[in-house]
């Protein structure tokens, strides 16, 4: 059913890549992150809810199709349909059906309550194709913290000394998901990049409930800020605009590698909130074993525990290495 090219997940049956590095004739999309969605492709299949950051990302002229979460639709002789991946929003798992086989490619995804996103569903497969960027025993995410308020007393108490809040978080997904976490408590605006502007005035066209922002171009020269969040990516420090922030200011990175890596304090970090849009360990575990699949191929980390922990539960389970086709002189020895 899928193949692993130089350009991604192929499939042969149908013609077609998912989530593609190069250009290509057809593109299906589990969701709009950089490193999933690119440039060249000629036509785009995405889910209605991913469409507008798809456009957003890649250009608002693309050509795209798109469909409901579970609408079925064909690309040649394989039927396909879009499920929740929960893991940013109009994120989604690919199933693919051909000949009676059904396959599942999971993308990204989580398992986490988020207000910003359509949550996970299991869908039940033969073979799964799963991520596992956080595929080692050492990843597991706290279900009980509540993240919104733990930054929302950070910055507070930064507040009160008049020390500005800096937290870095990726422009898609990440920001707005803090921003919906924020929502419940946050008592003024958050001051936001330019780059995630676009990309939250698209959630926000959706009905996704989001804490009030402000645009960090809309910063007036010599203006001076004292007790305000900032949400920022990880190279602002490093521009010129940096400044605005004075001296007096604090830094935190909202991450899953905050698990492992010194949680408060990591690296250059005052502050670390372990906020992950991916699956943990135990999720990883639970999805797979949920979707009934009895081969498995993993993909970011396929040579890791994942792999070897899933053959112990008696599973064929593979790194995504396995889908590369064999050279024809090979086959020809069979």
């Amino acid at each position: 059913m899928l193949e692993l090219t130089q350009k991604g997940l192929y499939c042969p049956a149908g013609d077609f890549y998912i989530d593609p590095s190069g250009k290509v004739d057809r593109a299906v999309i589990t969701h709009a992150h950089s490193d999933h969605a690119r440039r060249g492709g000629q036509l785009y299949y995405s889910t209605v809810s991913g469409e507008p950051l798809l456009r957003a990302r890649l250009g608002k002229n693309i050509s795209v199709q798109s469909f409901s979460f579970s609408q079925k639709f064909q690309i040649g002789p394989v039927t396909l349909s879009f499920h929740p991946a929960g893991h940013i929003l109009g994120s989604a798992q690919v199933r693919l059906e051909y000949r009676g086989e059904v396959w599942v490619a999971s993308g990204d995804y989580k398992r986490d309550a988020d207000p910003t996103c359509e949550p996970f569903e299991n869908v039940p497969c033969d073979v799964f194709v799963t991520e596992a960027t956080f595929g080692t025993p050492a990843y597991q995410w706290n279900k009980e913290a509540d993240i919104g308020f733990e930054i929302y007393q950070w910055w507070k108490e930064n507040s009160l000394r008049g020390v500005n809040s800096v937290l870095f978080a990726y422009s898609l997904g990440k920001a707005q998901r803090v921003l919906g976490l924020l929502e419940p408590w946050a008592e003024r605006p958050v001051i936001c990049h330019a780059a995630s502007t676009p990309l939250t005035d698209c959630y926000r066209a959706q009905g996704i409930r989001l804490a009030e922002t402000r645009c960090f171009s809309s910063v007036n020269a010599g203006e001076e800020f004292f007790g305000e969040l900032f949400l920022l990516p990880q190279s602002f420090l490093n521009s010129e605009q940096a400044s605005v922030l004075g001296k007096n200011y604090q830094t935190a990175f909202a991450s899953g590698w905050m698990a492992t890596e010194n949680r408060p304090g990591f690296s250059s970090y005052d502050k670390g909130f372990l906020l992950s849009d991916h699956a943990d360990w135990n999720d990883l575990v639970r999805t797979v074993l949920e979707t009934g699949a009895k081969k498995v191929y993993v993909q970011h980390r396929g040579n890791g525990a994942l792999v070897k922990h899933l053959n112990k539960l008696g599973l064929q389970a593979f790194p995504d290495t396995a889908l590369v086709p064999k050279p024809q002189s090979q086959l020809e020895l069979f």
